[in-house]
């Protein structure tokens, strides 16, 4: 089965976070709520509080296929600065495996710590100047070898289902669109 970790700090934008998760659960894609902010309990952008499944530095990374950074300000800035979450990055990159982003975090986070260098990319417009060494593009939702951006809100269902479609197939992904009635 594969394995989600999806990564949460105060300030995280609860729906890109929670939209992701949802469609990827429905899949069956074991996903694991992580928190940066050295509590389970997180208080999003919007003020709505999460409760996390585990915390960062109590998290083995080595077993998943995915980490995902949803955005959000000042979450996305959170996780730029978690020195465990980067170093998962860094090595889940050299490994090949899945890195994901949306909204401020493929800027904050993915650009700024050079996990886009030689790709193209997507965020929330105005973060792309943190893209160092990466291409920038408008589209809704782009994957790159193993790393795929979403630009925003908007394009979360959008994401989970890409997501759903490189770990467990197209079908998979036709299936979970007609669970959820999207056209």
């Amino acid at each position: 089965m594969a394995k989600v970790y999806a990564m949460i700090a105060d300030g995280t934008e609860e729906v890109e976070c929670l939209a992701v998760v949802d469609i990827l659960r429905r899949s069956g894609i074991e996903t694991v709520l992580v928190s940066v902010s050295g509590t389970k309990n997180v208080v999003s952008s919007h003020n709505v509080k999460m409760e996390a499944d585990a915390i960062v530095e109590e998290t083995d990374f080595s077993d998943g296929d995915v980490i995902f950074l949803p955005g959000g300000m000042p979450g996305a800035e959170h996780l730029s600065v978690c020195k465990p979450l980067i170093d998962a990055l860094a090595k889940a990159d050299a490994d090949g495996r899945r890195i994901a982003a949306i909204c401020a975090a493929p800027g904050v986070v993915l650009g700024r710590h050079g996990f886009l260098k030689g790709r193209t990319g997507t965020c929330f417009p105005g973060f792309e100047k943190e893209f160092v060494g990466g291409e920038y593009t408008r589209q809704g939702v782009v994957t790159d070898g193993n790393v795929t951006t979403a630009r925003g809100l908007g394009f979360a269902i959008d994401l989970g289902i890409e997501l759903v479609r490189l770990l467990v197939g197209e079908d998979a992904a036709e299936e979970v669109k007609g669970k959820i009635q999207y056209c």
